[in-house]
């Protein structure tokens, strides 16, 4: 079955959950915000993708990082980081024993289709 990760008040998360509903598509969704992050989970995202695709340096929650927590990271901080801060995750991620997929672009979609 289709996992969905991702914040319920994201746009991009809801018009993901909107164009799978509208496909029939099934899916459980895990809200990061509210469930938060394991580290198991999390290390299977940066092992398949790399901690560079998992992070997302554009969010609210990275500007407001001290300095001393984005400095020098590497695989292992990345993932301690990102289970802290869930919010730090680029969403949506999609998790399926097949595949995951970070985001939404019609690469993503093409995939899930």
């Amino acid at each position: 079955m289709l996992t969905v990760y991702g914040i319920k008040t994201c746009d991009t998360v809801r018009k993901a959950l909107k164009w799978l509903d509208a496909r029939g598509k099934t899916y459980a969704f895990v809200d990061l915000r509210a469930d938060g992050l394991d580290v198991p989970t999390c290390r299977r995202w940066v092992d398949a993708l790399g901690w560079e695709s998992v992070l997302n340096r554009r969010s609210t929650t990275w500007r407001n990082l001290p300095e001393s927590d984005k400095e020098s990271l590497d695989a292992a901080r990345a993932v301690h980081l990102l289970v802290a801060n869930p919010t730090l995750v680029k969403r949506p991620v999609f998790e399926e024993k097949a595949f995951i997929l970070i985001g939404f672009g019609e690469d993503v979609r093409t995939r899930l289709s």
